[in-house]
């Protein structure tokens, strides 16, 4: 077995990149404070083309160090935008046709396994805070919460990981790969 090089994946290039079709799925930050998973999130994003990023409240916004660092260039290929207040996020994706999803652990949560999504649906995932998760006033203008089951000592996941999972299991479920 033999490591590909790069030129060997045969990856798109960022005006292709652009062209190409999306996963109706946009993501929400509510006020992640970590650069670097923010950079992190963007380079998830890129990898199953999702179709943007809304980065609200403290939030922080490309171009910076601390973002390139982790997103390796995913911030000239995915598409965002950035608002004062994440319900201001929400309702915009609301008004657009967008679902909204809170990625939380909630009373009446949807286990990531069990969750059923409507392929000609767009959807708006929120994922929060690194400490507080997702506010609760956000969580309340949400359609759904979204919960990945965890089984170990600790009751939380870093919300690159998180939004790793949860994009994956989107990205599958929108390409018919599982259902």
């Amino acid at each position: 077995m033999r490591k590909l090089l790069n030129e060997e994946l045969d990856r798109l290039d960022v005006d292709d990149f652009r062209e190409a079709i999306k996963i109706p799925v946009v993501v929400i930050l509510d006020n992640v404070r970590s650069m670097n998973n923010t950079g992190s999130i963007f380079r998830t994003s890129d990898a199953f083309r999702i179709s943007s990023i809304a980065l609200c409240g403290i939030t922080a916004t490309p171009p910076h160090k601390e973002i390139h660092k982790t997103a390796l260039g995913a911030t000239d290929t995915v598409d965002w935008s950035y608002f004062g207040q994440t319900l201001e996020a929400i309702a915009y994706y609301r008004d657009s046709g967008h679902i909204i999803c809170a990625v939380e652990q909630a009373e009446g949560s949807i286990m990531l396994e069990d969750l059923q999504i409507d392929s000609d649906a767009k959807y708006a995932l929120v994922f929060g805070h690194e400490v507080r998760g997702v506010d609760q006033s956000v969580v309340d203008a949400c359609d759904h919460c979204i919960e990945i089951p965890q089984y170990g000592t600790k009751h939380s996941l870093n919300i690159s990981v998180s939004a790793g999972i949860v994009l994956w299991e989107y990205f599958m479920k929108f390409n018919g790969l599982i259902r």
